[in-house]
Order: structure tokens, then C-alpha cells, then sequence
């Protein structure tokens, strides 16, 4: 496999995010990026420009005047702008005031003692045998649990919703003969919208006859511009929930995960003094950032980097190269640094669009490593020396296919511990 520093070209200012190699492996790819060009073009996509500089990307992010999260600039099967992701000031802020109380840290820290059950739950399942698939059997089920508690919805259905998820954040991966096929895997994202929308339609009905304590029961009684939300709001914001409560929590631990497995110095640091975990969690965040690039609508005249952008231009937001950038994070930008000083990772967006969910995040992260060190303090990937394991990350937000590990075998706690 090429290096994914190879998908810059320097001279002709461009760049290739999506390559297989970037997934893999993305630091050198992001340092390739900010040294040799700051603001490079999309490979095959003309008018789509690449920030990647720390500087660039927070100011990017903190000026939606400038650069627009309105929908155009990404479509992922939605009917409508997903509500408040592609809703830009100031009506944003309307859709956040309603939202952001219930996910705030006073409403997150009661879930904890639940949260840390079924981890402990999932793990007790695969304990025993001293061998797991910790993407398939903790990094998967994990979170989507805890959302779906969250929102109320029925957790036999988990299956349904994850491939709903799938069909619209990585369908080449679910459908490889599609990849290529641009065509195809539009028309993929959008039938598996039609049937999340069709899905919500039920579930805010039934919310509306018979409202519970779930969050989108508390959503019904809030109100933007002083009326109740219609139906449509609260499916394009229903829409936004299920893509970003399946699946980036899960791609955090694959990858903090498979990091974790293949450096034993940390893990033993980690299991013999667990109080480091916390910082542990922002670094992870910050080295492996699971959203790799969020896409803007240039609005206004801007120039960055000598490079002049015009308005209805397209601009890949790079978070994980500002992330790694050393302007910023100093000489250990590119590695886990548990002395670092000053950490302000854009893991979670900037801005008036950071991400909502960012404090269950944090916690359902803490709360996953301090119980796999308590009890799997020793997990390797399983592999030999002589076969070296390859493990397969998607592009854009990073997910392992599978990430298997061996420990030594433990007992079941059946308590929640």
C-alpha cells in the first residue's frame, strides 16, 4: 500500500482524502497537506478546495458567514437541511437552544452509572474466551445501545438503523459491487434516507400521542420562534441524531482501540494509573479525529493561504490535519502526548456548529476505557510477528471492518461490576 503523504501533489497544489492509505494511516497525508499545500484543490473535483492548517480550519469553522454548512454542500440522502447541522446562524441558534439542554452535562451525568453496566455487560460476553472482534462486540453495539436508550427507540431494531447508518455514511464498504458507481451509491444513500424519514414519521407520531421522558419526547414541548416544531423539523433533526449517535462514537474507539493494541507501553502506563484515561480520551480524540473533514459553501470573497476562493465554491474542512498540526500541538503533534499542556482538538467541530453530543461522548469514552483496563488490561491485536495484521479503515469517518485482539481470559461479573 502506497503512502498516504503520495496522495498530495505538491506541485499541482491537489489532494486525494478518500484513498484507502489516508484511512489507514492519515498523520503523514495531513502533514504532506499543511506543508505543501495549506489550501490544495479536491483531486477530480474543481472548485472544491482543502484547508488543513489549524489557523485556517478554526477560522473556517468559526465564520459561517463565510463559509456555509447550507445544504448543498453535503448531500447524504436528506430531503431537507439536517437540523442544526446545515441550518447556519442565526436560525441556528434557535434549533440549538431547544436541543442543547437535553444533552447537556447535567442530563449526561446520570446515564453514567448505566453506561458504565452495559459496558461491562458487553464485555462480559466475550470475556471468557480471552479472544473478540472488539469493533464488532463493544465498539458497535456500545454506543448504539446508549443512544438508542436515549432517543426511546426500540433496541431490537438496532440492526435495521445500523445499516440505515451504513448505507449512508460508507455504502461502497456495505455495497463494494457499487464502488465506482457514483450513481449507485447516491441512489443508495437516499432509499436508505426515504426509509429513515418513513421510520421518524412513525416515531414522532406515536411521541406526539403518548409523550415519554426520551429526548425526542422533550422536543415536542420546545419551541423555535415561539411555535411548536412541525414534524418535518423534528425529522430533519431526527435524521441528523441516528447518523451522528451510530456511528461516531464508534469510530473514536476502533480507533482509539487499535491504537491502544499495538502500543503496550501506554496500556501498561494506562492500567497502573487509570486517572490518566481522561487526558487519554482528548488525545485520542485529537490524534485519530473520527470525522476527518466537514464541508462548507464558501458565501463571501476569502483568500487563505494565497489562494483565492469564490462564493458557491465547495471547502473540505480537514479537522484531523489541523488536529496534528504542530503550529498548534507543538513538536508531538503526530503522537499521543499524556503531558500535553494544551489540548484544543476541533474533534468535535468549533464554533456555532460544534457537535451536539460531545459531552455523552466524553463520557461514554471515559467510561469505556476505564473499564476495558480494568479488565482487559493486557489486549493485543491478534496477530504473529510473522503476519502482521492490516486492519481496514473507511474514509472520512474512520471505522474499522474488524478489530480482533486476545487477552488473558477473565470471569464474568454479571453485575455491571
Amino acid at each position: 500500500m502506497s503512502s498516504s503523504a503520495d496522495h498530495v501533489d505538491a506541485a499541482a497544489r491537489s489532494a486525494n482524502p478518500f484513498d484507502p492509505s489516508v484511512a489507514a494511516d492519515p498523520v503523514p497525508f495531513y502533514r504532506a497537506l499543511r506543508d505543501d499545500a495549506p489550501v490544495a484543490l479536491l483531486m477530480g473535483m474543481p472548485g472544491t478546495h482543502v484547508l488543513s492548517r489549524y489557523d485556517d480550519v478554526r477560522f473556517a469553522l468559526q465564520h459561517p458567514e463565510i463559509f456555509s454548512s447550507e445544504v448543498r454542500s453535503l448531500d447524504i440522502g436528506q430531503e431537507r437541511p439536517l437540523i442544526p447541522m446545515q441550518v447556519d446562524p442565526p436560525d441556528h441558534v434557535k434549533y440549538r437552544r431547544v436541543i442543547d439542554p437535553h444533552l447537556a452535562p447535567r442530563e449526561v451525568a446520570p446515564r453514567a452509572e448505566g453506561i458504565r453496566w452495559l459496558v461491562n455487560h458487553l464485555i462480559d460476553g466475550f470475556i471468557e474466551r480471552g479472544r473478540c472482534d472488539l469493533h464488532a462486540e463493544l465498539s458497535v453495539p456500545y454506543p448504539a445501545t446508549v443512544f438508542l436508550d436515549l432517543c426511546g427507540m426500540p433496541q431490537a431494531d438496532v440492526d435495521t438503523y445500523l445499516g440505515w447508518k451504513d448505507d449512508i455514511v460508507r455504502p461502497q464498504l456495505r455495497h463494494p459491487e457499487l464502488a465506482g458507481d457514483r450513481a449507485a451509491l447516491t441512489a443508495t444513500r437516499h432509499r436508505a434516507g426515504a426509509e429513515m424519514y418513513d421510520f421518524f414519521s412513525g416515531l414522532i407520531a406515536d411521541r406526539r400521542a403518548s409523550p415519554g421522558d426520551d429526548v425526542f419526547s422533550r422536543f415536542l414541548a420546545g419551541t423555535v420562534d415561539g411555535e411548536a416544531m412541525t414534524d418535518e423539523q423534528l425529522l430533519d433533526i431526527g435524521y441528523l441524531f441516528i447518523l451522528g449517535g451510530l456511528d461516531t462514537v464508534t469510530s473514536t474507539l476502533d480507533c482509539s482501540l487499535a491504537h491502544l493494541a499495538r502500543d503496550p507501553e501506554l496500556r501498561a502506563r494506562l492500567a497502573a494509573d487509570p486517572s490518566a484515561i481522561p487526558v487519554v480520551v482528548e488525545e485520542m480524540l485529537r490524534l485519530h479525529t473520527p470525522l476527518m473533514q466537514v464541508l462548507r459553501v464558501v458565501k463571501e470573497p476569502v483568500e487563505l493561504a494565497g489562494v483565492a476562493m469564490a462564493p458557491g465554491d465547495h471547502v473540505m474542512v480537514m479537522l484531523g490535519a489541523a488536529d496534528t498540526d504542530p503550529a498548534e500541538f507543538g513538536a508531538t503533534a503526530g503522537e499521543v502526548d499524556l503531558d500535553r499542556t494544551s489540548n484544543r482538538h476541533v474533534a468535535f467541530g468549533a464554533g456555532p456548529h460544534r457537535c451536539l453530543g460531545s459531552h455523552l461522548a466524553r463520557v461514554e469514552l471515559r467510561i469505556a476505557f476505564e473499564e476495558v483496563f480494568r479488565r482487559l488490561p493486557d489486549f493485543e491485536l491478534d496477530e504473529s510477528p510473522d503476519e502482521p495484521l492490516e486492519l481496514v479503515y473507511s474514509p472520512g469517518i474512520r471505522e474499522v471492518a474488524a478489530l480482533p485482539v486476545r487477552f488473558t481470559p477473565g470471569p464474568v461479573e454479571g453485575t455491571g461490576g
